[in-house]
């Protein structure tokens, strides 16, 4: 066991990280997943923890339990994520404390612990997920689009700090993709912020994976830093 490939993606009980899981489990990693509910995946290979990403204490004792039962980490897919699309004015502080803590300080969290856990290996990939609200600028996005700005800011540096014990660190932007994030989405609004981009269509998941086998190829080694915003923003 301890010679596999092993991954962890955060926010696996849906959406996107839950489709990640059985693509990465179909391509022979070994898979770890978390978020705060339980998880119906039941395939080989997939060991699923509950906890907030947020909750320093859990994120150690989830990477204590990985160093003792994988021996090391080699991906990490920071997927877990929240948004909230409001004008500012409207926006309450609860909204705004639970979308900075899952989004950066999970973000922090898991990227300070798997980088500790990766840097005696010859190969790890750090991937962590932004948004193209951030280069939009999107109006009603205020705290979201902040948020992963920070993630972005936060994958560049590490980029260089982790950069000389062979960790790559990496982001990816999707556009809007029919997930419960963006369930409670005016339609109108989805459909201009669509219109915006250079190719006019939802997201799908399999455009996210195409970019997250990028990153991960063993061919990539040299690939750090870069963000890759999808649909042509």
């Amino acid at each position: 066991m301890k010679n596999e490939h092993v991954m962890l993606i955060t926010g696996t009980r849906k959406g996107i990280g839950k489709y990640l899981v059985g693509h990465y489990l179909k391509k022979g990693f070994r898979v770890i997943g978390c978020s705060r509910g339980d998880s119906d995946c039941n395939l080989e290979g997939y060991e699923h923890v509950c906890l907030d990403v947020a909750d320093e204490n859990a994120v150690k004792k989830l990477f204590r339990h990985i160093r003792k039962t994988y021996g090391s980490l080699n991906i990490l897919i920071n997927n877990a994520g929240i948004a909230s699309m409001n004008h500012t004015f409207l926006t309450p502080k609860n909204t705004v404390e639970k979308i900075l803590n899952t989004n950066i300080i999970g973000s922090f969290l898991f990227c300070r612990e798997a980088g500790k856990l990766m840097r005696n290996n010859s190969y790890a990939r750090i991937i962590n997920f932004v948004t193209v609200a951030v280069p939009m600028k999107l109006e009603g996005e205020a705290v979201y689009a902040a948020s992963k700005a920070a993630v972005v800011t936060l994958t560049q540096i590490l980029s260089k700090e982790f950069g000389h014990m062979n960790i790559t660190v990496n982001a990816v932007g999707p556009t809007p993709i029919k997930t419960d994030l963006i369930l409670s989405v005016p339609e109108q609004k989805l459909n201009d912020l669509i219109n915006r981009q250079a190719i006019k269509r939802f997201a799908e998941f399999k455009d996210i994976s195409n970019v997250t086998d990028f990153f991960i190829n063993p061919e990539s080694g040299f690939i750090t830093g870069q963000v890759i915003y999808l649909g042509g923003v």
